[in-house]
Formats: structure tokens, C-alpha cells, sequence
């Protein structure tokens, strides 16, 4: 990666399985790609414990199509097993240095899935000289109040078929009668109320710059 390129912002999602990030933050990836933005995703597990070694990677590959993706880094860590320790930091440390992004996206640390605490730890400190790092919520997230949003309502369908690639996991929401669409839906919906929108995506900052002036 050129570090001088000005084609655009370098933006980097970072999550512990597939589907995390299409589900967190696909309809934010889908606006910067469709601008001309540079995206990049990095995802530490291939969920295998959810659908079998390797096909989740597939459906991960389909789903970055859809968003727009330049490339995927796999961390190739097993599912449910994601560590915190130097290992880790480290190699969230290089991907971030190759991409230098202007944003990163990450998994929120409160949640009930310890890969996504894990890898929300881990980032914290891989990313301690990146400007602008925001976390996402998923379907296990807890205490979770966003104070950025962003307005998705005219790629939220993009979002949708994004998700929809990974069909292996579309109705693993232990949650009768309900997909992971009717889930993320439902979450655009009530985000997009707090924003003042029809639908949107919140997060929270770990660290936010606004940039005045020229």
C-alpha cells in the first residue's frame, strides 16, 4: 500500500467473524465505497463453529463484493478462541500500518461473544495512533449508546444483500419466527429515530476528529 496514494480515504473494518461487519457497519462501508473511498476489512475468525471450515469464508468473499471491498485480511484465528494478548495487537498493528486508514471500525467491547470483547480489546491498543476509531453493534452487544450516525436509508437494501451473502447464518438468531434481517432492520430503524432519519447506524467513538477548515 502506497502511503502517499490520494485516491480517497483508506477505510478499515475490522471484525471477529464474518458477518459482524456487514452487520455493524455495511451500510456505512457501502456509502464510502460508492464515493470512491478505499475499503478494507479484516476478520480475525471464519466463524467455522457456525457452518463448517471454509464455507463462511466464501460467503464472506460474496458479501465484500457487495460492499465494495478492495481486500479482505484474514486473521485465521479459530472461532470462539480469539485471544487477547501481544499476538493479536500485533497483527491488527501490521494490517493497520499496510492500510494506514483514516478510519477504523471495530466490534463494541460490551457484548456477550468474547471474540468480539476480545478483538475490541485488542484494537484499543493496535490502533492508538489512528485519528478516528468507532465501534459497531451487532445482534449480541450490550449497553450500547451510540452519539454517531449515519444516514443509511438509501443503501440499506445494500446492507440487506450484503448480509443475505452469508446465508448460512440468515436464520441463526435463536430467535423464533425472526432472521438476522428482520434484526438489522428493525436496528436501522431505531438508530435512523435517534438520528432523526428513516434508518441509520450508530456507533461509538473511541476517538472522533472533525475537521474545520480548509
Amino acid at each position: 500500500m502506497k502511503k502517499g496514494d490520494t485516491t480517497g480515504m483508506r477505510i478499515l473494518a475490522l471484525g471477529a467473524h464474518p458477518d459482524d461487519i456487514e452487520a455493524g457497519c455495511g451500510g456505512t462501508l457501502t456509502k464510502y465505497a460508492r464515493n470512491g473511498h478505499r475499503i478494507f476489512l479484516m476478520v480475525m475468525t471464519e466463524g467455522e463453529r457456525g457452518a463448517g471450515r471454509g464455507g463462511r469464508r466464501v460467503e464472506q468473499e460474496k458479501a465484500a463484493k457487495i460492499l465494495g471491498v478492495e481486500r479482505i485480511y484474514w486473521g485465521n484465528y479459530p472461532d470462539t478462541r480469539l485471544p487477547v494478548d501481544r499476538a493479536l495487537i500485533q497483527k491488527i498493528e501490521r494490517v493497520v500500518r499496510e492500510v494506514d486508514p483514516h478510519f477504523i471500525f471495530v466490534n463494541f467491547h460490551d457484548d456477550t461473544h468474547q471474540d468480539h470483547r476480545h478483538l475490541a480489546l485488542s484494537t484499543v491498543t493496535a490502533t492508538r495512533y489512528t485519528k478516528n476509531v468507532l465501534f459497531y453493534e451487532g445482534p449480541t452487544t450490550q449497553s450500547f449508546s451510540p452519539t454517531v450516525f449515519v444516514d443509511i436509508d438509501a443503501v440499506l437494501n445494500d446492507k440487506v444483500q450484503a448480509l443475505c451473502a452469508h446465508e448460512s447464518q440468515v436464520r441463526k438468531t435463536n430467535i423464533e419466527g425472526l432472521t438476522i434481517v428482520d434484526i438489522i432492520r428493525s436496528s436501522a430503524h431505531f438508530r435512523g429515530i435517534q438520528g432523526r432519519v428513516r434508518n441509520a447506524e450508530g456507533f461509538v467513538p473511541l476517538r472522533l476528529f472533525i475537521n474545520i477548515g480548509a
